[in-house]
């Protein structure tokens, strides 16, 4: 049986460097919440402030990361988890990104809404030089609203 549980930071960011696909630990972060098995962490979320600053109001969080080691069910429960905490904050919106390519199946079972896709693309510019870390590609925006 799935059960939520407390992760710190330096523990979610652990697991998200053991176990995510494409992306390293985000920078910062406002909370993680992980999720057990009985034995053994099979996922976490981790939730901070919005990447996109126009997304950035005192109202609205965003899922930076989710990972599971694929058990069955655990996005989405990671997912339902991550709104309710957020609302229990005061918080009116939850947004996370997918890659346009990922179905996102565990979102629309945890209820989420697809907003709208991205066009992709780098943070490098000739006045502020960046390496990409992670994928340029297109991505889809999701949300939950109060």
């Amino acid at each position: 049986m799935l059960e939520l549980q407390p992760l710190t930071l330096r523990e979610a960011y652990e697991f998200v460097r053991q176990h995510h696909r494409h992306h390293l630990p985000p920078q910062g972060a406002m909370f993680a919440v992980g999720l057990n098995d009985g034995e053994k962490v099979v996922g976490c979320a981790i939730i901070g402030k919005p990447v996109a600053r126009m997304l950035n109001n005192d109202y609205t969080l965003e899922v930076t990361r989710l990972t599971t080691d694929g058990t069955t069910n655990a996005a989405s429960m990671l997912y339902g988890a991550c709104w309710r905490a957020a609302r229990a904050l005061g918080y009116r919106r939850l947004i996370t990104y997918t890659l346009r390519v990922e179905p996102g199946t565990s979102l629309r079972a945890a209820g989420w809404r697809e907003l709208y896709s991205t066009k992709g693309g780098s943070w490098d510019t000739p006045s502020r030089p960046r390496v990409d870390k992670a994928p340029t590609d297109p991505k889809t925006l999701w949300e939950m609203r109060a």
